[in-house]
């Protein structure tokens, strides 16, 4: 089971033009909104990627608006952690259950999924919070993520399970955020 007090956010890449390509996009942005949101209330670390942001462009606003405390870790490599920032940033939390979102399922998200289970840490999935441009694309991905070791949840799930009980003092803001 998720537990708040071992689980990490990874953001993978929400950014310029390309998120606007993306399947379901408004869905998409919903959802990682709600996750950055509720990891913030549930005092989750979250580690924020771009890929090549001077190419790509930055974050998009509507994600990037909520992470005015941090700042973004660029790469070049399609794999988080082919990134030393990344690295470094995933030991210090010292959490062991990584939460991704982001863009695209086939690539980064992949990718970053796939090295993550190499090393030895419990990856979730948010399957309604990542997203390609083909849906045919995304729906090959988790199905790979998943056959490599991933779980493959949802936004709600994902959070309610991390709270357990309607008496977690949270409770009532989380459920106010999937409302």
């Amino acid at each position: 089971m998720l537990s708040s007090v071992d689980a990490v956010l990874v953001i993978v890449d929400v950014q310029g033009r390309l998120a606007s390509l993306m399947h379901d996009h408004d869905s998409l942005i919903a959802n990682i909104r709600i996750m950055i949101q509720a990891c913030q209330k549930l005092d989750i670390p979250i580690l924020w990627n771009e890929q090549v942001p001077d190419k790509l462009g930055e974050t998009v606003p509507e994600i990037a608006e909520l992470l005015s405390a941090q700042s973004p870790m660029a790469k070049t490599s399609f794999s988080c952690l082919g990134s030393d920032a990344f690295n470094s940033a995933l030991a210090d939390t010292r959490r062991r259950q990584v939460l991704v979102v982001g863009i695209e399922t086939h690539v980064c998200v992949y990718q970053t999924v796939v090295d993550l289970l190499e090393n030895l840490l419990e990856v979730h999935v948010i399957a309604d919070a990542v997203s390609s441009r083909k849906v045919e694309n995304k729906k090959l991905a988790l199905h790979k993520m998943r056959l490599a070791g991933a779980d493959v949840t949802t936004t709600e799930m994902c959070l309610f399970e991390m709270l357990r009980t309607a008496e977690a003092e949270e409770f009532r803001d989380i459920s106010r955020l999937v409302r």
